[in-house]
């Protein structure tokens, strides 16, 4: 397995975590001290502007580059590094892209649609700065965890 895809891939996990740490640290925070209607609009805004060639690379790319590496290792478990490759590989996957697909994403649909200007827009708001911010604390751990586990795979 070609040592430049290891760290490209390590270097992704990374990159991820670090966009899923600002809206665990702060960005969410920030919107949730704005007005329901504000923030839903500024949250629906980041929404779209978030699906971009570069972001989609960050994430998906990483995501084919794991799945790629988890193939690789399995093949040879006993090479030193391949557990952590794998293991790292896998989080990446299920930690962060799955819980996207499975969480996030949906929340975001809801979202979308919401009106800004009914109780109902101010209701699924608190709902969702609480749930969404959950799960996206699960895929900066998870991110940050398989970026770890890459380059620890990368050094044995």
């Amino acid at each position: 397995m070609p040592f430049a895809l290891k760290l490209v891939t390590a270097l992704g996990c990374g990159l991820v975590a670090g966009v899923f740490f600002a809206f665990s640290t702060f960005v969410m925070s920030a919107l949730g001290r704005l007005q329901p209607k504000e923030g839903i609009i500024a949250m629906q805004s980041v929404n779209i502007t978030a699906i971009n060639p570069w972001f989609m690379l960050a994430l998906f790319g990483t995501a084919l580059a794991c799945l790629w590496i988890a193939i690789a290792s399995c093949t040879n478990l006993a090479q030193p590094g391949n557990i952590y490759l794998l293991i790292g590989s896998l989080i990446y996957l299920i930690g962060t892209i799955l819980v996207t697909i499975a969480f996030n994403v949906p929340l975001n649909d809801a979202l979308a649609i919401a009106n800004p200007d009914s109780t109902e827009g101010a209701n699924l708001w608190a709902r969702y700065l609480t749930n969404w911010t959950l799960w996206n604390h699960v895929r900066t751990i998870s991110s940050l965890g398989a970026a770890v586990l890459l380059t620890i795979g990368l050094t044995k």
